[in-house]
């Protein structure tokens, strides 16, 4: 699942994006507006964990601008503002969850989970794709129903493909997509190659077919053969 997290307070960013990496997910980070809304419009995120006061903007307006460009997207406000009437504010224009600061990161987790299953019908909770079928929920991916054990990074390679076959994939949007921001700031992504090498392994090895494509120079395709 990838993250959007909105927040200006550095020390609750690293908090947060730390625990929930270690959950398995993938984390991008605003820390004013004006990032918040370049990043809305370029990309798409399951969830949004969005802070109301910003350096630069009304959190309130950038949650009317998600629920005009990504209404399926789930946000949770995580705000040190208690009152009911912005709480109230909030929910009517459209957010699915309202946590105060300061909160146990265990308890936004769960919130994150909560929306996530209330925005995914229980029929989208498992992608299959020929013989390959990925339980989203537990994380469990089969090969014609006999269970594999892939990584994390593997795994999320793997629906990523799924979820944009027979789309182009370049290298840095591969990475970016596991790794999120911290791409940017890397020069040589090659080690993309050893991830797709292995999950390309086991998914052949396990029975299933090879229906990864390099485009070269460019990047790679999932064709279903």
């Amino acid at each position: 699942m990838k993250i959007l997290i909105i927040e200006d307070h550095k020390d609750l960013i690293i908090n947060i994006t730390d625990y929930l990496k270690n959950e398995d997910y993938i984390c991008e980070i605003a820390c004013d507006a004006q990032t918040a809304f370049e990043k809305i419009e370029l990309f798409e995120y399951d969830c949004i964990l969005l802070d109301l006061m910003l350096p630069d903007g009304n959190g309130l307006d950038i949650l009317k601008h998600i629920k005009t460009c990504s209404a399926g997207t789930g946000v949770i406000i995580v705000s040190a503002r208690d009152s009911l009437d912005i709480k109230l504010a909030g929910l009517d224009e459209g957010a699915d969850d309202y946590i105060t600061k300061p909160f146990p990161l265990p308890e936004l987790h769960s919130r994150i989970k909560a929306v996530f299953r209330r925005k995914t019908p229980e029929t989208h909770r498992h992608l299959i794709f020929n013989e390959i079928s990925i339980d989203l929920e537990s994380k469990a991916c089969c090969i014609s129903n006999q269970l594999i054990s892939l990584t994390k990074k593997e795994l999320n390679l793997l629906i990523y493909f799924i979820n944009n076959q027979n789309r182009m994939l370049t290298k840095q949007a591969i990475a970016s997509h596991l790794w999120g921001d911290y791409t940017y700031s890397i020069d040589n992504i090659d080690f993309v190659y050893q991830h797709l090498k292995n999950l390309r392994k086991k998914l052949i090895e396990s029975g299933g077919k090879d229906y990864l494509q390099t485009v070269y120079g460019l990047g790679y395709k999932w064709i279903d053969k």
